[in-house]
């Protein structure tokens, strides 16, 4: 991967220079690509900018001096100084056509970084209550960490993923005396859901599909039976949204191993809590770097544990089983939970900065320009399972994938279903489509065998301005999978993709392919597009979209 290799060299280059100015480098050095009105540059260095005050030279001082070592660089063709400090480097054209090959022959590995961190990750997402279907938002969160878990194992991570699932305590019995109701309801008896329970109309389902056995159940039975229905609906359609997980742990399995009574057991042990009204509550808002605000309760003066409690025994549950960095993707409704959790883990004597939780935000479903609210039997949310069946679900990643979690998103049903430019998952799929059905063209003109082998490149027969942005464009898709492992967003992903299709199009009105007279140029042309369709499929999986070769 050129810009891997370019990196080592330049570091090689800017140690040489640090140590002869006993300056330190920094931590972190980023490369980007060079602003567009610089014609003759493709990468921008601006590490000038970091080192010149150690240095206590002028940062364009000190850029010059590491342009003139960068030039040494086998793939740098030429490098230039622009202010305030940056090193704009030109990279040659075999050196890209080189890269080109090499993605190529192996595109399923093409992306990985062998040399990052081998900390193991735990990536926890979804995690909804088995008390109703799937809403919307749970395909948000399952885009964001499905992407995300497929994105840091393409790059070499250890990283596994968890759905928790919340089937201990009050709402067992909650849930059971809602779906019991409605079973008495269908049957012509008198009953009524609790003000607190469960109201959704989803649950007459539930209760008609009851076994005829169910007439004798209690509130408990009746919950049991809920939840496994509708957590059965949970996996069919993490299923259909193409959704893995390493595992389903249940809250249960908890208090089954007594980590629940063990977690706070420690936490006494560590002076952690106190007793106060007759609760017990986890002494945070004083401890030094804390973010709480206050101290929380960790069992009611019932003697019955909060629902924090166990959320903090599975949060150390996960550190004792080995994981160093937990990530959990939360709903928009938990923005407050965060510097609790972080409080709790701290409380642990773990270090808080090792749990990161990404906060996703509300989505609204629009027709063109009207509002929708599609269930009419799930209560007060839009069921992940009909826009699924409406849209499809490469669309609902796609456009769940193109905004930054912080970001409030505005769903369009129309646009997602047009089959068009507009629309832009079609827009990335049919780029290759259409380089599928270049091949298959090629092989009827005899330009290609039946296996589609390909010469190796030749740099002097792809140097239009249109060809080199596209090789230029596919060698920076490491660098923006890196960008999703320090975002933890696949945004950078998806907009990556949707600017090499863009790229495209040009390249393909003004480049013949296939073209009989000049089979050298052809099959040189055609190691582009291998290419192009190649960085196109690998990013569409890595969201978990398919990459269709007709349309």
């Amino acid at each position: 991967m050129i810009l891997a290799s370019l990196r080592k060299s330049l570091l090689i280059k800017a140690e040489s220079w640090a140590a002869q100015a006993a300056v330190e480098l920094p931590s972190q050095l980023p490369l980007s690509p060079a602003p567009a009105h610089l014609k003759d540059a493709d990468v921008s260095v601006p590490w000038a900018l970091s080192l010149c005050k150690a240095a206590k030279r002028k940062p364009l001082e000190v850029a010059q001096e590491l342009a003139a070592l960068f030039c040494a660089i086998p793939e740098v063709e030429s490098a230039q100084v622009s202010p305030p400090g940056f090193v704009n480097l030109k990279l040659k054209s075999s050196a890209l056509c080189a890269n080109l090959k090499a993605l190529t022959l192996s595109p399923e590995t093409y992306g990985r970084d062998a040399d990052g961190p081998k900390t193991k990750i735990l990536l926890e997402f979804v995690s909804a209550n088995p008390t109703g279907p799937l809403h919307l938002a749970s395909g948000r969160g399952a885009t964001l960490g499905d992407s995300l878990a497929r994105i840091l194992k393409r790059l070499g991570r250890d990283v596994w993923s968890e759905y928790y699932i919340n089937d201990a305590g009050g709402r067992v019995e909650l849930l059971g005396q809602s779906v019991k109701a409605r079973y008495e309801e269908l049957h012509g008896r008198p009953a009524q859901v609790p003000e607190k329970g469960y109201h959704g109309e989803y649950l007459k389902d539930v209760a008609a599909a009851a076994p005829a056995e169910a007439a004798g159940w209690d509130a408990q039975a009746w919950g049991r039976h809920a939840m496994k229905v509708l957590l059965d609906s949970h996996k069919e359609d993490m299923r259909s949204f193409d959704t893995r997980f390493d595992r389903w742990y249940h809250e249960s399995e908890l208090y089954a191993n007594h980590a629940v009574e063990d977690t706070l057991a420690f936490l006494k042990g560590r002076g952690m809590v106190y007793e106060k009204d007759k609760a017990v509550w986890l002494g945070t808002a004083a401890a030094e770097g804390s973010e709480d605000d206050k101290d929380r309760v960790l069992v009611k003066s019932d003697g019955k544990p909060t629902y924090f409690l166990p959320d903090i025994a599975y949060h150390k549950d996960k550190f004792d089983r080995g994981y160093e960095i937990l990530i959990d993707i939360w709903g928009a409704d938990h923005h407050g939970y965060v510097p609790r959790m972080k409080a709790a883990i701290a409380a642990l004597g773990r270090d808080p900065d090792r749990f990161k939780a990404i906060i996703h935000q509300l989505i609204h479903l629009y027709r063109g320009q009207e509002a929708v609210k599609m269930s009419k039997r799930a209560g007060e949310f839009v069921r992940l399972r009909e826009v699924v069946d409406e849209v499809g679900k490469d669309a609902c990643r796609f456009f769940f994938a193109m905004r930054t979690p912080d970001s409030h998103l505005n769903f369009d049903l129309e646009l997602a279903k047009k089959q068009s430019s507009e629309n832009p998952v079609y827009y990335c799929q049919y780029v290759h489509a259409r380089i599928c059905s270049i091949f298959r063209q090629a092989v009827k003109e005899g330009i290609l065998s039946e296996d589609l082998s390909l010469p190796g490149p030749n740099g002097r027969l792809v140097e239009a301005p249109e060809e080199r942005a596209l090789m230029l464009k596919a060698a920076w898709f490491p660098e923006v999978l890196k960008s999703v492992e320090r975002e933890l967003s696949p945004h950078p992903l998806a907009n990556y993709l949707l600017e090499l299709a863009g790229l495209f199009h040009p390249f393909y009105e003004k480049c013949r392919v296939v073209d009989p007279a000049d089979q050298e140029l052809s099959r040189a042309r055609l190691l582009l597009c291998a290419g192009v369709r190649d960085v196109i499929r690998e990013g569409l999986g890595l969201l978990g979209v398919s990459a269709p070769e007709q349309m």
